[in-house]
């Protein structure tokens, strides 16, 4: 059994043939999901009425990207209040997320996504529901928020881990998990595969990131949660372990830190 611990499958990208997708999930033994709803997105959090009535076992994840930030940057209350009228209308969230952090792109002051990322990392931890962490090129200002702001508290994930051995130290040191991507199949992603072999058996996860970041052989077409098998087999080669138990593994991680 396995589990897809982030995908995006009430996005529009999976509108036309979101039942196809559930079933090859199924399929490949993918037994429970935890999908990402953007709390900005009303047309995304109405999907996910259409994601549950298909797949009971999916949960939510519900947050306001670092991208979006700047819309709330003026007003940054406003972002707790729309994050937690999202959750509060989601029965089966469990997690507050995607948050964090994106200094590649720079698609929103950073000042707001800082300031924002405070906002629902406070709310998380008045919601006592686990945090998952978008982190990219903002490894410093992440690990001081988190720690100015208590998030141990709660714990979380840092999604679609991509750093070092250095970073994944301080991730765990800070009580946090760490879930691996299709990246971790991609031939030049050396030191995300050191990172793959050091991290305990406890604090791991995988994922899609559906639809982005499909695994080697399907790198470049549109993910989706069977794919998710791939990363698991992936992990067990570094690892010198099973995929199943690679897979029984996260999948006990996901419902200890998501309760099911």
């Amino acid at each position: 059994m396995f589990v897809d611990s982030h995908c995006h499958i009430a996005g529009p990208e999976f509108a036309a043939d979101l039942d196809a997708v559930i079933a090859r999930a199924r399929e490949a033994g993918v037994t429970q999901a935890l999908v990402i709803l953007a709390a900005d997105d009303e047309p995304e959090l109405q999907q996910a009425a259409v994601v549950s009535a298909r797949w009971r076992e999916a949960r939510y994840a519900i947050g306001i990207h670092p991208h979006a930030a700047g819309a709330f940057g003026d007003h940054p209350a406003r972002a707790a209040g729309r994050l937690g009228g999202a959750v509060a209308a989601q029965p089966l969230a469990r997690a507050i997320g995607e948050i964090g952090l994106d200094y590649h792109y720079d698609l929103a002051p950073r000042d707001a996504q800082r300031t924002v990322f405070r906002q629902q990392i406070r709310l998380a931890r008045d919601l006592r529901l686990p945090i998952v962490i978008h982190s990219r090129e903002a490894e410093d200002d992440t690990f001081n928020i988190l720690a100015e702001e208590s998030a141990g508290e709660v714990g979380g994930v840092f999604h679609c881990f991509t750093g070092g051995r250095e970073m994944a130290r301080r991730a765990l040191d800070a009580g946090f998990h760490l879930s691996l991507s299709g990246i971790v199949t991609f031939p030049r992603a050396l030191e995300l595969k050191a990172v793959a072999k050091m991290v305990p058996a406890d604090r791991l996860l995988i994922e899609t990131d559906s639809p982005f970041l499909a695994p080697v052989p399907h790198r470049g077409t549109r993910n989706e949660p069977a794919r998710v098998v791939g990363v698991a087999e992936a992990i067990a080669g570094l690892r010198g372990t099973t995929t199943e138990a690679v897979g029984l593994e996260t999948l006990e991680n996901f419902n200890r830190l998501f309760s099911p």
